[in-house]
């Protein structure tokens, strides 16, 4: 699959955006919405005031300083708010990439703390959306562009992964100081426009507002230029995370077409913040204020640490940013038209750059990781549970809150679906639009995280006892309903798991594990982690060569096949969820006949017979392009840059009985005999086709 992409105009030549002036006109409406998905780094559930930062302010507890974000309150009030949304993994780089990707830590390639790898060359939500036309942009950090030796010519640019246009961070590390040029604290770095290194004309640009006014200026550009074609944008800060440095000074009054943050393209002063003196403003609100420290009235209260007046002040400068596009937006009357998505990489953390002359920064000033325990680099919810708001006018009700839980990798076939357009079968998302439109069934999302970290869980007395000190090591995390499985240091596929209710108890302080009915579900937990992933060499993990428990079989199997028909000119491998199939039945082997002869995807499903325990090897080709997962676990990939009859091989160990396969069949009129799939136990030399003998349903 090919994309072409669009040649950005030379930085110097780039239109003054201050100057542009489009003609009014009434609402665009179309079937496809724009998308914007804003990323925040390091941001906690906690950080935001609906979600927790308004409950501190209304309790009247001086004793609670609060941070204030009004903007992004009004985007909720506006939309919807995701109380039980999950980032993939705690720390930014493995969470972005299934983010983008829309596949889940058990079957990704960027894991654990694999800063700079390069994302896989496969579907990411830009070259999906790029098959309904969408114009495709990331703005700010990526850190997934693979080898550094490779400036600029990285194997996993943004260019190279669906995008038509990148302006940002490349590198992992250039995200932890926000001064391209001064380099307050971490040394000059490098901003990259699409190939072209265009940092040392960013002198005094702080990178919320950098971002901020190049994502405003492309979006005027884009409206003026090719309105009529839909576009998605990735704007991803590198803020609030680790340095805390400040801007250089107030946000522009106003926002939005005439008002708030511009580009300027004049170098040495890009944007209209590129002046006054780097890292020197603190709003108003924060420069003052004080609390009281030792939770007693009757004594004085104290300033706020300069650390946390940085903090807050980085939180509020994002705040302003989002509060500017949307006026953008509303100014450009396409409003009502696009779907705009905020959220964090995962929670709150504990690092600072900062001079040894400030206090740390700690997550508990502000409680940033809310009701919960936990921050960065944590299973536990604090680490995980986001601070996720979406909303679309006219299609998502204002004031709704959404309840169920989900991830962030379900975003991807969310988008697809806004776009009409399938799902691939790669990815392990579902589409939230029924949750968000209230229009549909919605399907449960999967939650699931693995991670691995040398460190503990912070010690802080507002944690609950147990986990104060907790050595992370290999983590994992499930959730079946309102109940989270956790292990932390795990050293084989029979840990324990931890139970908790976290919907009644959200700072999980019951392990509900040892009382009675929770045996069964810990060994449904147990299975489950083991059904929905593939092992990673380059992340290993303990429970790597577990056998995998067979499928609970509740009715008498037959020999053969079920199989479902999706007629359609389909750009890749599609899932099926959410389509209604245009035919069904059963068969005794895989062979691609089904469909009438027509255009479209065969999804076979079956439960492989597994004779007894051990490792098996797996062979597979396929004339054209498919899709296998064996369980949840994805077996054998066959779509993106798949070439014909290329024969790919996967191990898998597994427990003697019944396991579910499913294949996926992108099949072409006239094309018969499209699959390959062979099989041996691990050890033995002669492998065996699979047949009519081997599949029951």
């Amino acid at each position: 699959m090919i994309f072409k992409t669009k040649t950005l105009l030379p930085f110097y030549c780039l239109c003054i955006f201050c100057a542009i002036v489009l003609p009014a006109r009434a609402q665009k409406t179309s079937s496809k919405p724009n998308i914007i998905f804003i990323l925040t780094d390091d941001l906690g559930y906690g950080d935001i005031g609906v979600f927790f930062q308004n409950g501190r302010k209304n309790s009247g507890d001086r004793s609670k300083p609060y941070e204030l974000t009004p903007h992004i309150d009004q985007l909720a009030k506006n939309g919807a708010q995701f109380t039980q949304q999950y980032c993939n993994a705690p720390v930014c780089a493995p969470s972005r990439a299934s983010l983008l990707t829309g596949v889940n830590q058990g079957n990704a390639h960027v894991r654990d703390n694999q800063f700079d790898k390069a994302l896989e060359n496969n579907h990411t939500v830009a070259t999906v959306l790029k098959q309904a036309g969408y114009a495709t942009v990331a703005v700010g950090k990526w850190g997934l562009q693979g080898a550094k030796e490779e400036a600029p010519n990285w194997p996993a640019h943004p260019l190279k992964r669906g995008f038509d246009h990148y302006f940002g961070y490349m590198r992992h590390r250039d995200g932890h100081e926000h001064y391209p040029v001064e380099g307050v604290y971490r040394g000059k770095k490098e901003v990259w426009e699409d190939y072209t290194n265009v940092g040392d004309k960013l002198n005094k640009c702080y990178t919320t507002d950098l971002w901020t006014a190049y994502a405003k200026k492309w979006i005027v550009d884009h409206e003026k230029s090719n309105n009529a074609e839909p576009f998605f944008m990735y704007l991803a800060y590198d803020a609030p995370h680790a340095v805390l440095e400040l801007p250089t000074q107030s946000y522009p009054k106003g926002g939005g077409l005439k008002g708030g943050l511009q580009w300027l393209n004049e170098p040495a002063h890009m944007i209209n913040t590129a002046s006054g003196t780097v890292d020197s403003y603190v709003y108003p609100e924060y420069a003052a204020a004080t609390y009281d420290n030792d939770q007693n009235s009757a004594t004085s209260e104290v300033p706020w640490p300069d650390t946390y007046k940085r903090y807050a002040t980085a939180t509020k400068r994002i705040d302003d940013a989002v509060g500017d596009v949307l006026q953008l937006l509303k100014d450009l009357k396409i409003d009502n038209n696009t779907l705009v998505v905020f959220t964090s990489d995962n929670g709150p953390s504990i690092e600072s750059y900062l001079p040894a002359s400030y206090v740390p920064n700690q997550p508990t000033f502000f409680s940033s990781y809310g009701p919960f325990d936990g921050i960065k680099r944590d299973c536990w919810e604090g680490g995980v549970r986001m601070p996720t708001i979406a909303s679309w006018p006219g299609h998502i009700a204002a004031g709704k809150t959404i309840n169920a839980p989900s991830i962030l990798s379900d975003w991807l076939a969310t988008f697809a679906d806004a776009a009409n357009l399938p799902t691939p079968a790669r990815t392990d998302g579902v589409s939230l639009l029924p949750s968000l439109t209230g229009k549909g069934k919605q399907e449960n999302s999967l939650v699931y995280v693995e991670y691995f970290e040398e460190g503990k869980t912070p010690g802080f007395k507002e944690f609950e006892p147990s986990r104060r000190g907790r050595k992370r090591d290999q983590m994992q995390l499930i959730r079946m309903n309102d109940l989270v499985g956790v292990r932390y240091g795990i050293k084989s596929a029979g840990d324990a798991f931890e139970i908790y209710d976290v919907v009644k108890d959200p700072k999980q302080t019951k392990n509900l594990s040892s009382l009675p009915g929770f045996g069964k579900i810990e060994t449904q937990m147990k299975a489950k982690v083991l059904q929905l992933r593939r092992a990673d060499s380059e992340a290993s993990r303990p429970y790597d060569d577990a056998l995998v428990p067979e499928t609970t079989v509740n009715k008498k199997l037959v020999r053969g096949l079920r199989w479902e028909f999706f007629e359609g000119d389909f750009p890749y491998v599609i899932s099926g969820k959410g389509r209604k199939p245009q035919s069904s039945g059963t068969t005794n082997a895989i062979n691609g006949t089904e469909g009438d002869n027509k255009k479209g995807m065969v999804l076979y499903e079956a439960c492989i017979q597994v004779p007894s325990d051990g490792k098996y090897n797996f062979s597979f080709q396929v004339q054209g392009k498919a899709f296998v997962r064996l369980h949840e676990a994805s077996l054998f990939d066959a779509d993106f840059g798949y070439v014909s009859n290329t024969a790919l091989t996967q191990d898998a160990y597994l427990k003697k009985g019944f396991h579910p396969l499913t294949v996926y069949l992108l099949k072409e009129p006239d094309q018969k005999n499209h699959i390959v799939l062979l099989w041996k136990k691990d050890g033995s030399t002669e492998w065996k086709e699979t047949g009519a003998h081997d599949f029951y349903h």
